[in-house]
């Protein structure tokens, strides 16, 4: 296994632990709101601590980005951390949420770990060597057809002020046009599961690089496509992102071009 996988390996299972050690402890946990429909808890620094220890012990001059405590540290290799994705599912009991660790090296994707603590399930990767789901490797599901497409997505929850006309439009146009929809509520992990086939392609906007950096190169890896709404690559800068199987991939960006602008412009006004 590349070292920086495993690494990131270890590191996402330990701030799983501390995740799972806390469960039955909801009602006592300590919550603070960091915007509009975004929360934090004790149990996120508690993981993301043990996160960067773990890192820290194998690689001390390596830079970190973390969702809780920021930017830290000078280097060409940057850890980048969401040390619970989806707490607000964490905090009511639901059981979709995960630890997500990049490993960016001179501003590219090198190596990746996602845990699911719940169902005990590692995805990883590392670039040009394939991607695993508990040292299996995956692949992106054959879905060709996007009327049997299966789409995860995301509600721009983060964008209080955003109207919801046009994600509502492209999210009808998808519903209408495809298998069904999904929204888990946990980024990182749906993007595993357009990478281990369970999932045919996914949206979101108004996300953070911590929430896309692991799961975009584990797809990437698997054989699948990732780009930002628009096509581009900055989609760790924009928080937009579009993704799936090759061709599922083309089909939403066909089937969407028009409300894809909407929201975009949307976002570019706001």
């Amino acid at each position: 296994m590349n070292p920086l996988q495993n690494v990131a390996v270890m590191a996402a299972r330990r701030g799983g632990a501390i995740l799972i050690r806390n469960l039955n402890k909801l009602d006592k946990l300590k919550v603070e709101k960091k915007g509009h429909n975004d929360f934090v808890s004790d149990v996120d620094r508690a993981a993301e601590d043990a996160v960067i220890e773990v890192i820290h012990r194998h690689y001390p001059d390596h830079a970190i980005l973390a969702e809780e405590s920021g930017a830290r540290g000078e280097s060409d290799t940057v850890w980048i951390i969401d040390p619970l994705d989806g707490t607000t599912n964490y905090l009511h009991g639901f059981p979709q949420f995960c630890v997500s660790v990049g490993v960016q090296v001179n501003g590219r994707m090198e190596a990746a770990a996602v845990y699911d603590p719940m169902r005990q399930e590692v995805f990883a990767a590392s670039r040009g060597n394939g991607a695993t789901l508990d040292d299996r490797k995956i692949r992106v599901s054959g879905r060709k057809e996007i009327e049997y497409a299966l789409i995860g997505t995301g509600f721009p929850f983060r964008q209080a002020d955003m109207e919801m006309g046009p994600y509502l439009a492209m999210l009808g146009k998808v519903v209408r046009n495809t298998a069904g929809v999904r929204r888990p509520g946990a980024a990182a992990l749906d993007l595993c599961y357009v990478a281990a086939g369970r999932l045919d392609g996914f949206w979101e906007t108004g996300l953070k690089a911590w929430d896309l950096a692991a799961g975009s190169l584990i797809i990437r890896e698997a054989g699948g496509i990732v780009s930002g709404l628009d096509g581009s690559e900055d989609y760790l800068d924009s928080g937009h992102i579009l993704c799936g199987t090759p061709r599922v991939y083309a089909g939403l960006a066909r089937l969407c071009a028009d409300d894809i602008r909407a929201v975009l412009g949307q976002v570019v006004d706001q």
